[in-house]
């Protein structure tokens, strides 16, 4: 085999291993921060979800700044009743409370909570926790993810430089250590 050929066929190798290294690092790095967006909201719908057990009224409970969002990256409660309907809620879209679809509702209805991305329309999405009352009805609390999101893009782009660079290095390497070592002959009998 040619010097060439035998650079090529190591770096290859090494290459697919760089790039499956990299896809995982960047999937761990997404993971990790989506799933710690839940984070706030998981405290805000559990401690609703008590309130409203003990008795506070749902519009007690989803009280405080209306939250526009689209715009805000404020947190925002909702409470509604076991139907899905809107008793109370501090986020507004255009205007309108919204909540999430009612598959999601059912879904929260067998499991108790449920943790979503919540996309009411192109380019507003929402870190969202839904926890079901024991009492009836449900608490949703969430948040924007452009926060999480900018930043995971930006872990991305620096793990492809990291890649790129990975293979540029395994090149020099391989090409390096080919081209020192004496070519061996193989005899086949």
């Amino acid at each position: 085999m040619s010097l060439t050929g035998r650079i090529l066929a190591r770096w290859l190798q090494l290459a697919a291993l760089a790039t499956a290294t990299s896809m995982l690092v960047y999937l761990a790095v997404q993971q990790v921060g989506r799933q710690t967006a839940n984070d706030p909201q998981l405290q805000v719908a559990r401690d609703a979800a008590t309130a409203i057990a003990s008795g506070q009224r749902a519009v007690n409970v989803a009280s405080g700044p209306v939250v526009d969002i689209g715009r805000s990256l404020a947190s925002w409660i909702t409470v509604t009743d076991d139907k899905g309907t809107i008793l109370s809620s501090s986020a507004r879209l255009h205007g309108n409370a919204r909540t999430v679809p009612v598959g999601v509702l059912d879904h929260a209805r067998a499991t108790g909570e449920v943790r979503v991305t919540w996309q009411p329309e192109p380019g507003v999405r929402m870190a969202t926790v839904v926890v079901h009352n024991r009492t009836g009805g449900f608490v949703i609390a969430g948040r924007s993810l452009e926060e999480s999101e900018a930043r995971t893009a930006a872990y991305g782009k620096l793990i492809l430089a990291g890649w790129f660079a990975t293979l540029i290095g395994l090149l020099v390497i391989v090409t390096a250590t080919e081209a020192l070592m004496p070519q061996r002959n193989y005899v086949t009998t």
